[in-house]
């Protein structure tokens, strides 16, 4: 049994009149929502929940009142339809999303989803929500958005002014793909009907497999790993963390920053992809059991494999920060690298991964094989990803043809 009433609350407001809520009850337990209006004890009729004829205006502001009802009655009446078995929790989900505009606002709800982000240390999520919102309010230049108004036109629109201040299909990709998945946690809460969902017509898979990866070949490999770097001890720690890299599969260097010595377990290094939540279990070969003596020598002596995180007891926020910083210094130091090895490509963190699929590829390795190594949930992705990696094994093969 629902009980839907207007009342007026009993705490007084800061002029000395008393707020006035639509009060829903279900199951003996209640929720109160705000209305714009207020009123003196004298203005209000509690046995019908309006407003006396002392309140001014007060026919037109009972007519809105009794909008208010109905609303809530329209919410029940469909809830009735589709569960009988609802509950006051459900009403208060189709309430926020009908009637609470602060909760259909895009930048207020990527506010909430950055606190939380923020709060529970995925600060490299938050950072790119966030920078998703000020991107798109550049391009709106209204304080406000509705997510009704995020269709597949604006999409394509803002698509365009991307591409207008030099955006490429990555770039875009990258924020596109936080303002779907702030549409997904938007359905998924309540705050919107599925209905609204604009990414049904504009795909955002249309954007991938348009840049080219970059991957060196094994021989450009050995290059970097027979380097001699008396003369650049500076560059020391680079050159093991890429080995590392391509020798544990494509180990990514978030991974790598909070690879821990427990991680390792006899001749096997255990540890769970941040990217992916996969686990991986990879054999020690001997160039990674040089690297890790090395650093059992010469390492920060905490718990953790690689200098790369000196304290043990950073925040979520002192972490990303620490991890961008060391990232980008080495980014910087492997085209250093690169460049005395004689490389031309443009050689960053992620390479060593691809490097690692497309030397097996090199080999002969059977695409599934590749797929398992680099813990692809599917062959499809696994040979979307070679597709785009170095095309010398098919010019060799046209070779054949001259």
């Amino acid at each position: 049994m629902v009980t839907i009433k207007i009342v007026q609350r009993k705490k007084k407001l800061s002029d000395g009149l008393y707020p006035i809520f639509l009060r829903i009850t279900k199951d003996r337990e209640s929720k109160y929502y705000k209305t714009p209006f207020s009123s003196s004890e004298s203005e209000w009729i509690p046995s019908t929940g309006t407003f006396s004829r002392k309140k001014e205006n007060y026919l037109q502001y009972n007519r809105l009142l009794n909008n208010f009802r109905e609303r809530a009655y329209k919410i029940v009446t469909d809830l009735e339809i589709e569960n009988p078995d609802y509950t006051i929790q459900d009403f208060d989900r189709h309430y926020r999303i009908t009637f609470n505009p602060e909760m259909n606002d895009v930048f207020a709800f990527f506010d909430e989803i950055v606190q939380e982000m923020t709060f529970a240390g995925r600060i490299g999520n938050a950072k790119s929500y966030k920078d998703t919102k000020t991107s798109i309010q550049i391009f709106h230049k209204f304080k406000k958005l509705t997510f009704k108004e995020v269709n597949p036109t604006f999409l394509a629109k803002y698509d365009a002014f991307l591409r207008s201040r030099g955006g490429t299909d990555g770039g875009i990709g990258v924020k596109m793909r936080a303002l779907r998945a702030l549409f997904n946690k938007a359905i998924e809460r309540g705050v919107i009907k599925e209905g609204l969902y604009p990414f049904k017509t504009y795909k955002i898979s249309n954007l991938r497999g348009k840049g080219f990866k970059r991957a060196l070949d094994f021989e450009e490999i050995l290059q970097i790993i027979n380097l001699d770097l008396t003369d650049y001890p500076h560059l020391t720690n680079t050159k093991n963390y890429f080995v590392f890299s391509f020798y544990t599969r494509g180990m990514n260097f978030a991974d790598m920053t909070r690879l821990e010595w427990k991680d390792i377990q006899g001749n096997v290094i255990y540890y769970t992809r941040s990217k992916t939540k996969g686990n991986f279990s990879i054999a020690i070969t001997p160039p990674v059991q040089t690297i890790l003596d090395y650093y059992h020598t010469f390492g920060n002596g905490n718990k953790y494999v690689f200098p790369i995180l000196f304290r043990e007891d950073y925040t979520p926020t002192q972490l990303a920060d620490r991890k961008h910083k060391m990232l980008s210094s080495y980014n910087n130091e492997l085209k250093e690298l690169a460049k005395l090895c004689g490389i031309t490509k443009n050689v960053s963190s992620y390479v060593a991964r691809h490097s690692f699929a497309n030397c097996l590829k090199q080999k002969g390795i059977a695409t599934d094989v590749i797929s398992e190594s680099l813990g692809h949930q599917n062959l499809t992705v696994t040979q979307a990803y070679l597709k785009e990696l170095d095309t010398r094994i098919v010019d060799r093969a046209i070779e054949v043809l001259l």
